[in-house]
């Protein structure tokens, strides 16, 4: 049966209403914005509970709620780890932050940099802004490209423009406000869609297995492991990357990154703009361990069901048409054998002493795994047509939602995940507008020009960045996990633009050029230290701050005069 048989007439009314209502809302009622403000700071009538779903709509896209319950299902619970530091952020931006950007009424967090050190430098920032979040911004398109390709059999080109140009419509032409009113319905959508999720995989367990059983369960396959006080550089997530490198990040994220700058800049108040980064400080992780929960429910799902030994339908379809599909096909018997043992050991709940046996089937299930993805990447190499994707983290909960929802439900679930897609992608065209509009543009064009111009020219910036990251969209593949993807692309850049923060804030003696200098010698040696793989991709937060900071300081202190020169004599 073709996937896409699987939605019915009542799935299709469902999506396509709540996708055409978010885009029709969001265009409506914005759509007077006459002056700079209005377009960009969205008139400075937010109110806090707006800000705090934004900012939370903003960092939940598409990638949520199609890579984290695969990454929980693949690796367990051990990812939520990655949001320890996000409260202790929330707290620093509260305090520092958001006074400075409201007392200076910027409308970007770049243009704070210009009257602290210099134009140059201002420059800078807002340039590496642009180069991670223009690439993220393709990334937020790609993933919802995938799940309807998967669904509609439609190819990825294809998908990849339409979603782009429905989130353009809405931002060209209502600007931050129209951003932040559609993010209100979209977290609503999401919430309500995730717990509907999470109450279908529980009710389709064998009736002898409860929730406690279920835990015990994921837990005999190591799944349920959350805490890991290990000082290992190997371990990507521990507690101490969550609260070091995580806190970098999340400083930097919410703190320099104009995509969520601007959802606060926005607030009616310094408090309203406060309550609403508390807000996501207090809900986001206990959202994040849920998320990652029902990941953990689908692995227990498919420990009584069968599952298929690769997620990806277009890799299994592509497979049995090579040389290779009689070794494929040996292959998914194995598994079939091995899901067959482990189904008789769980019929009667969980017993401790089965643990042993189950954790070797599992380390045997993993090596057919590994084996079968070695095969299609055979394929894709000899593939010369289309790109065959053999990780499938990213196709598990789509998987689930498509072979075993009901209907109606399979229709909501599509609307939570591109409703996630269209926040987070709409709040990043916004944003790299804004950046590009006023800290390149405005600045650096001589004659004058009216709110109107750059009203204009601001929705030019969107539609042209949103092409591009359209583009992005069409070239990018799956790499390890879609989340991992934007975390790592974020973290080669934020502690750089952090650190050039931290000594705009608190280290008063340091001037431009030193910043300027510090900060470029920073990306190069970040950039090295990505691709030589020397650290888990966290820490680049924390070293990238300290790097620019450090270095800045060394050329302030030991070449004051000649740090003072024009950049030229640099």
């Amino acid at each position: 049966m073709e996937i896409a048989s699987k939605l019915h007439t009542i799935d299709w009314i469902i999506l396509s209403v709540t996708l055409i209502f978010i885009v029709a809302y969001g265009t409506y009622v914005t759509r007077k914005n006459a002056n700079v403000s209005d377009y960009i700071k969205g008139g400075n009538d937010t109110k806090w509970w707006t800000i705090g779903l934004s900012v939370m709509a903003t960092q939940a896209s598409a990638i949520t709620f199609l890579s984290t319950p695969g990454q929980a299902f693949h690796s367990g619970m051990g990812f939520v780890q990655f949001y320890f530091g996000l409260p202790i952020a929330m707290v620093i931006i509260c305090v520092v932050f958001i006074p400075i950007y409201h007392k200076l009424k910027v409308y970007t967090a770049y243009e704070f940099l210009e009257g602290r050190f210099d134009l140059k430098t201002r420059s800078l920032a807002a340039i590496l802004f642009l180069v991670q979040r223009g690439l993220a911004a393709g990334i937020t398109i790609f993933a919802p490209a995938i799940i309807l390709s998967a669904v509609l059999g439609w190819d990825l080109l294809t998908l990849n423009i339409i979603i782009g140009f429905l989130v353009i419509i809405y931002t060209v032409s209502g600007g931050t406000k129209a951003v932040n009113v559609t993010q209100k319905q979209q977290m609503i959508i999401i919430f309500i869609g995730m717990l509907i999720a999470f109450f279908m995989i529980m009710s389709q367990l064998p009736e002898n297995i409860t929730f406690t059983n279920a835990l015990e369960i994921a837990g005999a396959s190591n799944k349920m492991e959350v805490l890991d006080f290990s000082f290992d550089l190997s371990n990507r997530y521990t507690v101490w990357t969550g609260i070091l490198g995580g806190t970098f990040l999340m400083l930097s994220y919410f703190g320099t990154d104009q995509s969520q700058v601007q959802r606060y800049l926005s607030g009616k108040s310094v408090r309203e703009s406060q309550l609403g980064l508390i807000f996501n400080g207090l809900l986001k992780v206990p959202m994040q361990f849920f998320i990652l929960l029902i990941g953990v429910m689908v692995f227990v799902f498919y420990q009584f069901n069968p599952a298929p030994l690769n997620f990806n339908p277009t890799a299994n379809e592509e497979v049995v048409k090579t040389k290779y599909a009689q070794e494929y096909k040996q292959l998914e018997q194995e598994h079939i054998a091995i899901e067959t043992r482990k189904k008789a050991l769980f019929l009667d709940g969980f017993q401790i002493d089965e643990k042993q046996k189950i954790q070797e089937l599992n380390a045997k299930d993993l090596v057919l795994k590994e084996k079968s993805k070695a095969i299609i990447d055979k394929v894709d190499e000899e593939n010369t047509l289309d790109k065959i994707e053999s990780n499938d983290k990213d196709y598990v909960f789509i998987h689930f939602i498509l072979n075993n929802l009901p209907r109606g439900l399979i229709g909501l679930l599509l609307a939570v995940i591109l409703s996630a897609a269209m926040s987070s992608t709409a709040s990043e065209l916004n944003a790299l507008a804004s950046t590009t509009a006023m800290d390149l543009y405005k600045r650096n064009i001589k004659k004058e020009k009216s709110e109107a111009h750059f009203v204009k020219a601001s929705k030019w910036f969107t539609l042209a960045w949103g092409i591009i990251a359209i583009s992005v969209a069409c070239i990018a593949n799956l790499f390890d996990n879609l989340i991992q993807l934007v975390n790592i692309i974020g973290s080669i850049f934020y502690g750089n633009v952090l650190g050039i923060f931290l000594l705009a804030f608190f280290i008063k003696f340091v001037k431009g050029n030193a910043v300027f200098v510090a900060a470029l010698i920073t990306q190069t040696i970040i950039i090295g230290v990505y691709f030589l793989d020397w650290l888990p991709y966290l820490w680049l937060n924390l070293l990238g701050c300290v790097l620019v900071m450090a270095i800045a300081i060394i050329i302030q202190t030991i070449l004051p005069k000649k740090t003072n020169l024009k950049l030229s004599e640099v």
